[in-house]
């Protein structure tokens, strides 16, 4: 009768007793790279932004696994900010050992909010990424200086949202998706990527940023001079006031990890050598 009433609970008990005890706590990341010892080197937390995902990461993830270093992509949730750093930072928590924060485009401003305060975090690595000021919001940066192409091309939908009106998912329209997001891809990359974009709450985009990290914590940051979402003047801007060590990838669109992972490695590289 007990299972018949909890069916989530009988089959819960059934995936422990199958797999072994689950326990909540810190976990190794998966990779070759998971030592503890003094020579280990820093799990590499690479958090995507909007219209992208996890797996826009591969070409750097395999970089970085063949040099040793530990990597988890997490799915960055893009519904708000304070949500999403809470969600990224929860995963930090679970590292064990130094970490270098990389976030690109939003996930740049979700990087800034969770590594704030968290002994782990040893490095920021912007990539084409938001690095807000305090009460500064994604939305208003990308506005700041003019070039990027974003705007006109977005198209809203709504989603439902419990007990509240309904939110509003920003995409890229399909037929504007390569030559504002990604002009540096091949075209037949591009469509498929279209179809799968992550979209972002535009609450998330306008959520208002805390103090940032990059105030207590040594920041990198590869700027996307051909960026048509966020202008490479506005990148600069961030990375000078946040006292960034800056490289520039010319000619890069604003996916510059998937177009140059290369110059992000070698960026994310610095960032371990200078603080290991």
């Amino acid at each position: 009768m007990a299972s018949a009433r909890h069916p989530r609970r009988h089959v819960l008990g059934g995936m422990l007793a199958a797999g072994g005890a689950l326990t909540v706590g810190t976990a190794a990341p998966a990779s070759a790279g998971s030592r503890t010892d003094s020579t280990a080197r820093p799990t590499v937390v690479l958090v995507h932004g909007v219209f992208a995902d996890a797996p826009g990461w591969s070409a750097v993830t395999a970089r970085l696994l063949k040099a040793g270093f530990p990597v988890i992509a997490p799915a960055n949730p893009l519904r708000d900010l304070a949500g999403d750093s809470a969600y990224v930072r929860s995963v930090i928590d679970t590292i064990p050992g130094p970490v270098i924060l990389v976030g690109h485009s939003y996930g740049g401003e979700v990087i800034t909010d969770a590594g704030r305060g968290h002994a782990g975090v040893k490095a920021l690595v912007y990539v084409a990424a938001f690095a807000p000021d305090e009460g500064e919001s994604a939305l208003q940066l990308a506005g700041q200086f003019p070039g990027s192409r974003l705007q006109p091309a977005l198209v809203g939908r709504p989603y439902p949202v419990p007990g509240g009106e309904p939110g509003l998912d920003g995409y890229i329209d399909p037929a504007k998706f390569h030559d504002v997001f990604a002009q540096d891809l091949p075209r037949s990359q591009t469509r498929v990527m279209a179809t799968a974009q992550r979209p972002g709450s535009v609450g998330g985009l306008s959520g208002a940023s805390g103090v940032p990290a990059w105030r207590t914590v040594p920041s990198w940051y590869v700027v996307a001079t051909a960026d048509r979402v966020i202008p490479a003047a506005a990148q600069r801007f961030m990375a000078e006031r946040a006292g960034s060590r800056l490289v520039e990838a010319e000619g890069a669109s604003h996916v510059v990890m998937m177009s140059r992972p290369d110059t992000v490695v070698r960026h994310i590289e610095a960032a371990y050598r200078a603080t290991r």
